[in-house]
């Protein structure tokens, strides 16, 4: 299998966020979406949506903690609404539109990521921060924020296994809404599977490595990245506004 110097480069972003999220517990997506979105708006949404379910597979697989399935249920429950309305909308808006909610949503993400504001894990916030990262997640590929922010309490062990468990099971309905809506192809497919090698790599490092990263040095370093990449998304779709 050959690779371009833009698909090396989409390899080396998949990989590293796939580090960032097998350390945090998100920042795949939130890494990963906007980067790739400038090297090829193809990646959004459903590529990065596969490979973040092979990763969420993972995860869990690797899990040597217990995981309360039962208190994860309300969240993935929701998630059902949120990405049905986070296809529908897909569907509804232009391309420079696209952009524009886009990386709007993407600050958005990077805002709710860095709120301090407590919030307990209960069945109702479960349910609302499942139905809006189904909503973004579908739109965008990064559904970890919403969801992330109940968990922000919680240990961050059983935080990042949990939420392994919710987006596994949780990534695959926004994937279905979007197939039904016609926007899930062949080429989606093949896409994922030439950079599913940077998920396997990324995790494997991340194992390597987790003894010697400081995770908050890491979770900032992912949040100005993003809100860069965001901002030059805004920028393209605000240059296509204005081109119309």
């Amino acid at each position: 299998m050959s690779y371009s110097a833009y698909e090396l480069l989409a390899l080396l972003i998949v990989t590293s966020g796939v580090i960032l999220q097998t350390w945090v517990g998100i920042g795949f997506g939130l890494l990963a979406a906007p980067l790739l979105y400038l090297i090829d708006p193809a990646y959004i949404p459903a590529p990065i949506l596969i490979l973040g379910f092979f990763l969420s597979f993972l995860l869990v697989l690797n899990s040597q903690n217990k995981v309360s399935w039962r208190r994860v249920l309300p969240a993935i429950i929701a998630r059902f609404p949120g990405s049905l309305c986070g296809a529908m909308l897909l569907v509804a808006v232009p391309a420079y539109m696209l952009s524009l909610l886009f990386g709007s949503m993407l600050l958005v993400a990077v805002g709710v990521s860095l709120r301090t504001c407590k919030v307990t894990i209960t069945p109702v916030n479960l349910c609302i921060g499942g139905f809006f990262s189904g909503l973004v997640g579908t739109v965008t590929s990064v559904g970890g924020p919403p969801i992330a922010l109940v968990y922000q309490e919680e240990n961050r062990i059983t935080a990042r296994n949990e939420l392994a468990v919710f987006f596994l099971i949780g990534t695959p309905i926004s994937i279905f809404f979007l197939a039904v809506q016609g926007s899930v192809a062949l080429s989606d497919v093949m896409l994922s599977l030439k950079m599913l090698p940077g998920v396997f790599i990324g995790f494997g490092c991340a194992h390597v490595w987790d003894s010697r990263i400081n995770t908050s040095s890491a979770k900032s370093a992912l949040l100005v990245i993003s809100s860069a990449s965001a901002l030059v998304v805004l920028y393209k779709g605000v240059c296509g506004w204005l081109a119309v």
